[in-house]
């Protein structure tokens, strides 16, 4: 018969671990230094916020979102990627909740090359990549992607990011339920901080 001391985990007694203690940072005037690999996507980071509109030949009418992106790191070699989307009227009144996806960027092996692993809470993932096309412009195409048994069939995406006249504006072309490859989103958001 064995002691109940045999039964205690190995962590049993010891102290509590307090917060998570790494700063990380959508701001680059705070917190720790930008790694020196992820100069091409600088200019990403931030918190940007704005409209977009979409629609897909299975829907019945295309519609307005609202979306909130941001980009950050903790000095490692990679971008930490959060976006948020609700659809709103015209107007811009929310309705109701839309698309999550968070992920990871990082900058490729070769010279301008751009990965990005992206997560659907719908059940699907997205790996992309591409390149920089100078130092606002993005554009990726997925290598592969992996949906649960439940999820919708999506086969591929391209994706194009840039920046301009201070905005950040992108393109979402996508390959799903049957369709070919065609427009789905494109959206224009303002840096709110970074």
């Amino acid at each position: 018969m064995s002691s109940s001391s045999e039964l205690q985990p190995p962590w049993a007694g010891l102290a509590p671990v307090g917060p998570y203690p790494f700063e990380e940072t959508h701001d680059l005037r705070e917190g720790p230094d930008l790694h020196q690999s992820l100069l091409p996507l600088l200019p990403l980071v931030g918190l940007w916020r704005g409209r977009g509109q979409g629609g897909y030949p299975t829907l019945e009418e295309g519609f307005h979102y609202g979306q909130e992106i941001r980009f950050s790191h903790d000095g490692r070699p990679f971008l930490f990627y959060e976006a948020r989307a609700w659809i709103i009227e015209e107007d811009g009144t929310p309705v109701r909740p839309a698309n999550r996806e968070v992920g990871w960027w990082r900058v490729g092996p070769g010279p301008d090359e751009v990965e990005a692993l992206l997560t659907q809470p719908t059940g699907f993932l997205e790996l992309y990549v591409g390149r920089s096309d100078g130092p606002t412009r993005w554009e990726m195409a997925t290598d592969a992607v992996v949906r649960t048994v439940g999820a919708k069939e999506v086969r591929a995406g391209q994706r194009l990011y840039g920046i301009v006249d201070r905005a950040l504006l992108y393109a979402f072309d996508l390959a799903a339920v049957g369709q070919p490859m065609q427009s789905h989103l494109s959206a224009r958001l303002e840096r709110i901080s970074g």
